[in-house]
């Protein structure tokens, strides 16, 4: 049966199944070997096509990049808005995003790895969206951490926060190989993430609080 028969409703389906499945292999391919070191005839081979298939839904390599980390970009904003949009107080809101951040290092570990990469690099195929998409919802974010923490009194910067947690959560995805080396090959189990989860909400619960005693906290 030629595509023309197929069912409109199907061959869409057809379609955004085939682009996943380039989208997944392009991630891969670029998260181990970057923008430069990958090429159009390695993820198209990662994804069982042909050069000339792959080019038909991403006519250039830096079209596929960008739409890579679009997706990845799409699934890490979610877990911002733990803390601004949420109706959870403080301690809820601070343990959901955290929860919501090492997710996203468990669950989609090449795509942190590739963000990161892209940055390290210097941001230089992906800058611009970076600085549209998460620059507003990371201020957001300062300006609630402040709400909570009074910062004319406060001994902590929000914005110095909001960067380690980043550190400390996408580490594990990042630094996964390091993990394993260092723990073992079977380390990172949902064992793991609970404890990572139950540590670094702790203590960054423990860093605000030290805060309150100078200038309460809201809610807390």
């Amino acid at each position: 049966m030629a595509l023309s028969e197929i069912a409109p409703s199907r061959r869409a389906k057809l379609r955004d199944d085939l682009e996943q499945s380039i989208l997944l292999a392009a991630e891969k391919v670029f998260a181990n070997q970057g923008f430069e070191g990958a090429s159009v005839g390695k993820i198209a081979e990662a994804a069982g096509l042909s050069k000339q298939n792959l080019m038909y839904y991403f006519p250039t390599k830096l079209a596929l990049y960008q739409r890579v980390l679009d997706e990845v970009l799409d699934d890490w904003l979610g877990s911002m808005d733990a803390l601004a949009h949420s109706k959870l107080s403080p301690e809820q809101a601070l343990r959901a995003y955290i929860r919501a951040k090492l997710k996203f290092s468990k669950t989609r570990p090449t795509g942190s790895r590739l963000f990161a990469l892209e940055v390290v690099s210097g941001a230089k195929h992906y800058g611009g969206q970076i600085k549209s998409r998460v620059v507003p919802l990371l201020r957001e974010d300062i300006d609630t951490l402040n709400r909570w923490m009074a910062p004319e009194h406060a001994p902590i910067s929000a914005e110095h926060f909001m960067f380690i947690v980043w550190a400390a959560t996408q580490c594990y995805a990042d630094f996964a190989v390091q993990m394993r080396l260092v723990l073992g090959e079977g380390c990172m189990t949902e064992a793991f993430f609970n404890a990572a989860e139950s540590t670094l909400y702790h203590m960054a619960l423990a860093a605000l609080q030290r805060v309150s005693q100078k200038a309460p906290l809201l809610d807390f």
